[in-house]
């Protein structure tokens, strides 16, 4: 699993590659989709290096991947990561090794017009998803919610037993970067009547996606590892105050339909290896998972050393130039279930997935403090603003407000990689006149 691409001293010709900082050296090369802020040429498979991005279609012009199988060549001149995902892990793997021997700084650098900078780059969905599942993975999530409206019950009897989930809505996926729009739907008035009116009440929920390849039912535990791509930021938005009136009884709708932010970059499974962890440890007395859920590989490895953080900013701390407020930091390291776990469950009823679907793990939530990957959690239902250094407070969500999300590796001996920033600002729900 971990060779010579992840070598710590590897260094790149593209110098900001090399810059301790950096979310993206030669160690990394997530894989998106974007086409020249400038131009109206059609969308091309791109590699983060730094500030720039290597042009994979531009790259097999210039004969750089000759000798790969004729599938990963073919894929990586597309205009989405479908036909890559598709190829499968032996493909994946390959490409990356001959993209670290093309940008490694004992190579030789090839003509202009192979680079482009991100700045000048519009960023694009990474795939065509055509089914989005959301995981309900962070027991400590699942437990503060369950208190907040079931004290006496919080965490339901199946929540050790079975990965939760509902099926998204991929049509309204858009790419991190995009505003997204403040939701209207039926809210659930203090005498107990509804009323249709703009949410009051909205959500961010930091999440990170697993990206599927290649088609496959039902699924082993050793069998689901095989078909995880790579990672990536999501941001499932949620409409609590709609939430709150639709969920029962079967769970989320309207107030989670309207907006998914999918940052543009995946981290593939191959740039992942070196943080590899075991899986969460479930205290004494929890069950153990089921046989079809439960794996040697899975109890050694199965867990993912990603950290993940959410930045708040008001458009008054825009205005006067502030950094935005950290309001979370946890890890995947403190999930219930693993993602092998959830596509195993996903496919064990005989559930087809396709390359390119996205399953999401739920809102990453850790047990201290300023770990709660949302504002439901963060601010108990909005009984505990958290107070912005304009004096704003903020219980849920305001017009104009920006939230940054972030996720990174960073393991002793090895280059710290990161997937980038999953950002977006709320702009004010549709006017009804």
């Amino acid at each position: 699993m971990i060779d010579d691409t992840h070598d710590s001293s590897l260094r790149s010709w593209v110098e900001s590659a090399n810059a301790p900082e950096t979310d993206f050296p030669i160690q990394n090369l997530p894989f998106g989709v974007f086409r020249r802020a400038a131009g109206r040429d059609a969308p091309r498979i791109g590699v983060a290096i730094g500030d720039q991005i290597l042009d994979l279609r531009r790259a097999v012009d210039l004969g750089l991947l000759e000798g790969l199988p004729i599938a990963v060549v073919t894929a990586a001149s597309s205009s989405t990561l479908n036909d890559l995902m598709t190829v499968g892990r032996s493909g994946a793997t390959a490409l990356r090794h001959r993209l670290v021997a093309v940008l490694r700084a004992d190579a030789r650098a090839f003509e202009p017009g192979s680079l482009v900078p991100m700045q000048e780059a519009e960023l694009l969905l990474p795939a065509a998803v055509g089914d989005y599942t959301d995981f309900y993975a962070s027991i400590f999530h699942a437990t503060r919610v369950g208190e907040m409206f079931r004290p006496q019950n919080p965490l339901l009897p199946n929540y050790k037993h079975i990965p939760i989930a509902y099926h998204g809505r991929a049509s309204t996926l858009v790419p991190g970067g995009a505003p997204v729009r403040r939701p209207a739907g039926q809210v659930k008035n203090a005498d107990g009547t509804p009323d249709f009116r703009d949410s009051e009440r909205l959500d961010y929920e930091m999440e990170i996606g697993i990206f599927v390849s290649a088609n496959a039912k039902p699924l082993t535990m050793d069998e689901a590892e095989d078909h995880i791509f790579g990672l990536c930021i999501v941001n499932d938005w949620s409409a609590r105050d709609i939430q709150a009136w639709e969920a029962q009884p079967l769970g989320p709708f309207l107030a989670k339909s309207f907006a998914t932010s999918v940052s543009p970059w995946v981290v593939t499974w191959d740039a992942l290896a070196p943080f590899r962890c075991p899986p969460f440890a479930r205290p004494d007395g929890d069950p153990r998972p089921l046989p079809y859920l439960s794996s040697p590989a899975n109890d050694a490895s199965g867990g993912f050393d990603v950290s993940v953080g959410v930045g708040l900013r008001s458009a008054a701390m825009r205005a006067s130039g502030l950094a935005p407020m950290i309001v979370c930091r946890s890890s995947l390291r403190d999930l219930y279930w693993t993602a092998a776990q959830m596509i195993a469950h996903h496919t064990s009823n005989g559930c087809t997935l396709r390359s390119g679907d996205l399953i999401a793990t739920g809102t990453v939530s850790g047990p201290a403090a300023g770990s709660e990957g949302c504002l439901l959690e963060r601010t108990r239902n909005g009984a505990k603003p958290i107070q912005l250094p304009t004096g704003e407070s903020r219980a849920f969500l305001a017009d104009g407000d920006e939230v940054t999300l972030r996720a990174w590796c960073d393991r002793a001996g090895y280059r710290r990689i990161g997937f980038g920033v999953c950002q977006a600002i709320v702009l004010p729900a549709f006017s009804r006149r």
